[in-house]
């Protein structure tokens, strides 16, 4: 599903027309996110947004892990698995293909011992029984299920918090207050825009954190020279090109797609055929291609395209090890 693009705009017709929905959404998710949850046998570190989308909830959730794991712990991811089959409880292994359990648990099992779970209760439990004394959640913030000891909150600097209303009118999954009431830090990834220093202001007592996202060094090298066609279907396509032109990769073509856009055999001939015609690198995100690999018709598409992995680089890093050393001492 693409976001309406009103959504990142000042607000206008649209978002005042659907105002009273909004209205109605953000009052009961404000409520439901005030019920208590259940306490799960380790601690619960939440990663989770203000906004529908992507806004580097992974980036910081393996981040946090290993900032984790650096302080003796033993983490463990906890995710829902979006756009995976699986409903879970279930252990991510090395057999599991996106159509599975989605693209990101791939990306995170690389990391630590990741579970899927519909249950985030259930899912708890299962992190627990394979070895966890923390639990890190990519997304779940708004679901009251799981009491959480840590909540962190991502924003993307850019596109910050859009026009500021609430689904269906704007981006925001819950009254702002309601959310930044319920965090103990904002983590603003970029060079913050207007929207994302608002929410900043009304943080309240929640730390502030910065950082960016870093190109793979490795990746950058080996793709010195090359001409490519970057692709993605995440949330904010705009992000990854803004991070291969950054990174000094010519880009001479683009494609966007759906966030979790699962591709298809004619879309992927198109692409290998665009780039074969004027000698272009095919170039994606690891997400793009996790849900690509295992797919018996984009083996082809797999085999030849590169990615430029990226890696959370916080300005305060001493200040979130803190807050998670908190947990336990």
């Amino acid at each position: 599903m693409r976001e309406p693009a009103f959504w990142w705009r000042e607000p206008g017709l649209a978002a005042n027309l659907l105002a009273p929905l909004a209205a109605l959404y953000g009052a009961i998710t404000a409520r439901r996110m005030r019920r208590p949850g259940r306490r799960a046998r380790a601690k619960v570190v939440c990663i989770g947004n203000l906004t529908v989308g992507g806004a580097g909830k992974t980036p910081t959730a393996i981040a946090t892990a290993l900032l984790l794991r650096d302080a003796g712990a033993h983490p463990a991811f906890l995710t829902r698995g979006y756009g995976g089959r699986l409903t879970g409880p279930v252990v991510v292994a090395p057999t599991h293909t996106a159509a599975d359990v989605g693209d990101e648990p791939l990306l995170l099992a690389r990391v630590a011992p990741t579970v899927v779970a519909h249950d985030r209760v259930a899912g708890a439990a299962a992190a627990v029984e394979a070895g966890a004394d923390t639990i890190v959640m990519d997304d779940g913030f708004q679901n009251p299920s799981l009491d959480k000891d840590l909540s962190v909150l991502v924003v993307d600097g850019r596109r910050g918090i859009g026009n500021g209303k609430v689904v269906p009118a704007g981006p925001l999954r819950a009254p702002l207050d309601a959310q930044l009431a319920r965090a103990h830090a904002l983590l603003v990834i970029g060079d913050a825009g207007w929207s994302a220093r608002g929410a900043a202001a009304r943080a309240g007592e929640a730390s502030l954190l910065t950082g960016r996202l870093v190109a793979d060094a490795a990746a950058v090298a080996a793709l010195a020279g090359a001409r490519v066609l970057a692709f993605a279907g995440i949330a904010d396509s705009e992000k990854f090109f803004t991070t291969v032109r950054d990174a000094g990769i010519a880009i001479e073509a683009t494609r966007r797609f759906a966030d979790h856009h699962r591709f298809s055999a004619t879309e992927a001939k198109d692409l290998l055929v665009t780039a074969g015609r004027s000698r272009l690198t095919l170039l994606t995100t690891e997400k793009d291609l996790a849900r690509m690999t295992g797919d018996p018709t984009l083996t082809e598409i797999a085999a030849q395209c590169k990615t430029l992995p990226v890696t959370l680089e916080l300005d305060q890093a001493s200040a979130l090890r803190d807050l998670l050393e908190g947990l336990f001492f």
